[in-house]
């Protein structure tokens, strides 16, 4: 059973960094396309970014581009989400999702109805 469990949240302030961390089990053949996604109050869930566990693939959305860099340690399971130039707008709570097929980049692979498996999710609120 895939499981996906998020840390690494937490208060900011605006400018600052934040790295949150996603530990992933229960997948079978490495050929995963993992992601970030926010959600804030009152919004719909949005993509952030994603990657394919093989060749590591990545997409943006434009609102992180050149601010926020995803990254997978395939030996210890676990995705990032690096989050620096963080923004009070970027407030929201942070998922971790995955589907085990591949992912070609593009708008597509932060769809949030392409991914099967959740986390929980963690916090992030910047302050102005």
């Amino acid at each position: 059973q895939v499981q996906l469990v998020e840390s690494g949240g937490g208060p900011v302030q605006a400018g600052g960094s934040l790295r949150l961390a996603c530990a992933a089990s229960g997948f079978t053949d490495g050929r995963d396309c993992i992601g970030w996604f926010r959600q804030a109050p009152g919004k719909e869930r949005e993509g952030v970014a994603s990657i394919y566990s093989i060749g590591g693939t990545t997409y943006y959305a434009d609102s992180v581009k050149g601010r926020f860099t995803i990254f997978l340690d395939s030996a210890r399971r676990t995705l990032y989400l690096q989050m620096n130039s963080l923004k009070p707008e970027d407030t929201a709570l942070y998922y971790c999702a995955a589907e085990t097929r591949r992912c070609y980049g593009g708008r597509g692979s932060i769809a949030p109805g392409f991914f099967s498996h959740w986390g929980q999710g963690t916090q992030v609120t910047v302050s102005s």
